[in-house]
């Protein structure tokens, strides 16, 4: 399914549901995996739902260094210019969670173009000065080092792989204290009618549980789905 631009009302959505349930829809729909490994919230409480931009770090070489543009123009500055409300700097790290993406000078800069948060499988150096940005960071960890030796940014705003997940510019990255769900943004107005529907389901569910005292077993079962759906006159 191609990429789409997903709206801000979706984005409004995405926030009001758990990521366990995000990640059922999209695997129910056929879009997993979806679920980046290794990626925890450091902004316990937070939640994110963002359009992503991507940046994609490659292993440091000396002639690769001396072919992307510099200073402003390079692809950590464009990835990061390119955010704005809605959005999300998302950051292949390579997993390297003794390197950092970023630390507090640069990373201010998505505090100024107010996007969502940034999410990585790296880590972020100065984690106390970015929480005080405000927006949600969610990593592999947190370092007191640079990326060099280890990590270099190389290109922006394109595919790449995040906590072992695909992610395409676009895509909609919803995050909780569970962790971090990736959604195509295709299918992503798809996703989050299934999950609201679900959620209501639940709800139900957990009502009748409550109200007869009874084990789980009991109404957690395809047959109370399905009176759920006959009482609401789907």
């Amino acid at each position: 399914m191609a990429a789409q631009q997903v709206s801000d009302d979706i984005l409004e959505r995405y926030r009001k549901v758990g990521t366990a349930t995000v990640y059922s829809g999209v695997n129910r729909l056929g879009f997993g995996p979806c679920v980046m490994r290794g990626v925890s919230n450091f902004t316990p409480g937070k939640r994110l739902a963002g359009r992503a931009k991507t940046l994609r770090f490659v292993p440091p070489r000396t002639d690769i260094a001396e072919e992307p543009a510099h200073g402003r123009e390079s692809a950590e500055y464009r990835a990061m210019g390119s955010c704005g409300p809605g959005d999300v700097l998302v950051c292949d790290g390579l997993g390297k969670t003794t390197a950092a993406v970023g630390g507090d000078i640069k990373l201010l800069q998505l505090k100024l173009v107010g996007a969502e948060g940034i999410v990585t499988d790296a880590s972020v150096r100065d984690m106390n000065a970015i929480r005080a940005y405000g927006y949600a960071v969610f990593t592999g960890g947190r370092t007191p080092a640079t990326g060099p030796p280890q990590i270099a940014p190389h290109e922006d705003n394109v595919v790449i792989q995040c906590g072992g997940v695909a992610v395409r510019p676009g895509d909609v990255i919803v995050g909780d204290d569970d962790g971090v769900v990736v959604v195509p943004s295709g299918p992503a107005a798809e996703v989050i009618e299934w999950c609201e529907e679900h959620e209501e389901a639940e709800e139900y569910i957990k009502g009748l549980i409550v109200k007869e005292n009874v084990s789980p077993g009991k109404h957690y079962t395809a047959e109370t789905f399905e009176r759920f759906h006959r009482e609401r006159g789907d």
